[in-house]
This record gives C-alpha cells, sequence and structure tokens, in this order.
C-alpha cells in the first residue's frame, strides 16, 4: 500500500472515529469506514468511492466562502475561536477556508496519483464485500 494512500486512510479514520464520538454526521462516518475498508480490500469500487469522496469534498470546502457570505452584513466579523481540549486559537474565517480548501487538495492529489491507481489490481467490481 502507498504510503500517502495510508496517510490519507488514517485521517479519514480518525475524523470519522471523532465524528462517531462526537454523534455527528453517524451515516456519512459509516460509510466513510465502509470506504477505508474497501480500499484496504483494493477494491477498485474502493478508488472510485475516493476519487468521488475527495472532488465532492474540494467541490463543497471550495464553495463554502461563497455560500456563508452575507452580502447584507457587510460589517467584518471577529475571529472564530476554536478549541480542541485545553488549546484554543482564534483565526479569521479566511485561513480557517484556505486551510479546508489545502487539505482537500492533497486528499484529491493522492487520490488521482498513479501509484494509489496501481495498488487496485483488481478488475472492476463494484461489490465492496467481495
Amino acid at each position: 500500500m502507498p504510503k500517502r494512500l495510508m496517510l490519507l486512510l488514517v485521517f479519514l479514520v480518525m475524523i470519522s472515529i471523532s465524528g462517531l464520538m462526537a454523534k455527528q454526521g453517524v451515516l456519512f462516518c459509516i460509510l466513510t469506514l465502509f470506504m477505508v475498508l474497501a480500499i484496504i480490500g483494493k477494491q477498485k469500487a474502493g478508488l472510485l468511492m475516493l476519487r468521488v469522496y475527495t472532488s465532492l469534498q474540494l467541490i463543497i470546502a471550495s464553495a463554502l466562502p461563497i455560500m456563508l457570505q452575507d452580502p447584507d452584513n457587510m460589517v467584518p466579523s471577529e475571529p472564530s475561536s476554536y478549541g480542541i481540549g485545553s488549546f484554543s486559537i482564534q483565526l479569521p474565517d479566511w485561513v480557517v477556508f484556505g486551510l479546508l480548501i489545502i487539505i482537500s487538495l492533497v486528499q484529491v492529489w493522492i487520490a488521482f496519483t498513479p501509484k494509489v491507481s496501481r495498488y487496485f489490481s483488481r478488475a472492476l467490481n463494484l461489490n465492496i464485500m467481495r
């Protein structure tokens, strides 16, 4: 398994488990874990799901600043604060959106790398339970 793909799968598993623990998007987290299992099983369906998943994620992350813009409220807002455990930080919205877009770009780059494509050696089969 390519190291980049392994790192991406670890990231997806961590995000899915944290979503399950927070009880946010439970069905989406479970489907992501099934996708990870299909990728580990070298299923072509797993590669297809990964490519669609990362592409949609990039499209949504890129559209977030436009969707969340409020033309009626042009007053600059103060930075949003984020907290993870005892660590808290205040970041402007453009930094958060930029970080989301960069993470999405890296995921798309990994999903479409030729080395990752060669990892999936089985014939095209959309049955992820095989």
